[in-house]
């Protein structure tokens, strides 16, 4: 009997394994038990900054890591929200009914990616969109198909992803929807996909003049980090 009631106790707790991190100058945040966290990132005690019912993912720093955006499931729907790294009560960004995933910030450090359904009529696949924080609607970008992005640091040009198959537990995945980078000129929309291969690449994350993301390239298949280094002509 007390061994039933243990397992018992222990499965109401969704705690899984640290998910979703992300890093700023100082700190690390992370996902722990559908709560935000927070840490330094020389180490140390982590301190939960959100513990409302419901659960909170994808908890991205802000440029200048003093706020950071997410996406909280209070009442049935992902919406997009702003804390403090210090702490305090969150600032609500959407209210629409789709479902809304935070994929990072624009440089300006005022406005958060997100990416959403809600205009997708079945919704089957995603679209990006910024929003700042006040009372200012969601502007959406000129891409028709959109899951994981990050913008150039001069945030003329977003490196994105149509489709995204790396949360998939298919391994050595080489179909149809296997991920391409996708870079694209924000002043002229001119589009390039500079993986174009069979394999899934993801999660593009810039920096200064390199390109970092995920892929199973290589004659192992295993997923790994890779660079791609943006020339002057790309970059302008």
């Amino acid at each position: 009997m007390i061994l039933a009631k243990t397992i018992n106790l222990y499965s109401q707790i969704d705690a899984r394994i640290l998910r979703y991190p992300d890093v700023s100058g100082s700190h690390i945040t992370f996902t722990y038990a559908c709560d935000i966290w927070i840490v330094e990132n020389t180490g140390g005690v982590a301190n939960r900054l959100s513990s409302p019912k419901g659960e909170e993912q994808y908890a991205r720093f802000s440029p200048d890591g003093s706020r950071i955006a997410y996406t909280g499931n209070y009442n049935g729907n992902a919406d997009v929200y702003i804390i403090n790294t210090m702490g305090g009560y969150p600032e609500r960004l959407t209210y629409h009914p789709g479902n809304d995933r935070v994929v990072g910030w624009h440089p300006d450090g005022c406005k958060v990616l997100f990416a959403s359904s809600r205009e997708s009529g079945n919704q089957r696949y995603s679209q990006f969109y910024v929003m700042a924080s006040g009372y200012a609607l969601p502007e959406k970008l000129p891409i028709p198909y959109g899951e994981t992005g990050s913008y150039s640091p001069d945030g003329k040009m977003i490196a994105y992803t149509p489709s995204a198959s790396e949360m998939l537990t298919w391994k050595r995945y080489q179909g149809g929807r296997a991920g391409d980078i996708w870079l694209l000129n924000l002043k002229n929309l001119e589009a390039e996909n500079i993986t174009n291969n069979e394999v899934v690449d993801g999660y593009p994350m810039w920096h200064i003049n390199k390109l970092y993301f995920l892929s199973n390239r290589g004659p192992e298949n295993k997923q790994n980090i890779w660079a791609y280094e943006m020339d002057a002509k790309s970059m302008s």
